[in-house]
């Protein structure tokens, strides 16, 4: 297992949002789970991954995430499975959808 923190930001706050929870942790996909915190207009992710070694890809696909969303004040919580960048880039995408952001 690798753990990965990443902080983007700062962006403007979401505004009031429920927390949500879209994927599910199995071969090949991942679980996330969005909810607001106080975070000074960050966007903070927290990565638990059972692939090593991939550490800037993560960066790099969840930097595009936060710049594109621009939402601060977001704790993401990951828990990965093996998922390939365009399914992290869906399941985040869903999450966004399901809060309107």
């Amino acid at each position: 297992m690798e753990h990965l923190e990443y902080e983007f930001g700062p962006f403007a706050p979401a505004r009031t949002i429920a927390p949500t929870v879209v994927g599910v942790v199995g071969s090949g996909n991942m679980e996330a789970l969005i909810e607001p915190r106080p975070l000074g207009g960050m966007v903070r992710f927290i990565v638990d991954t059972s692939i090593s070694g991939f550490g800037a890809t993560w960066q790099a696909v969840l930097r595009d995430f936060a710049e594109q969303r621009r939402v601060g004040d977001l704790l993401v919580t990951i828990n990965d499975a093996g998922a390939t960048p365009s399914v992290v880039s869906l399941r985040l995408a869903q999450a966004a959808e399901d809060l309107g952001i």
